[in-house]
């Protein structure tokens, strides 16, 4: 995840002169949440599962 907080960062330093900074920035923040979510769900383990 923190490679893609450097991408964000990198594709910012690009795209300074263009117009769709705002949603790119949306979009790169929305995928790190995303991806925070799934790496909490895979450590949580199955609920009801019997041992």
């Amino acid at each position: 995840m923190l490679a893609g907080w450097f991408i964000v960062l990198a594709a910012l330093a690009l795209l300074r002169l263009l117009q769709g900074q705002e949603l790119f920035v949306s979009a790169g923040f929305a995928v790190e949440i995303l991806g925070l979510i799934l790496l909490i769900r895979s450590h949580g383990g199955v609920r009801g599962e019997s041992q």
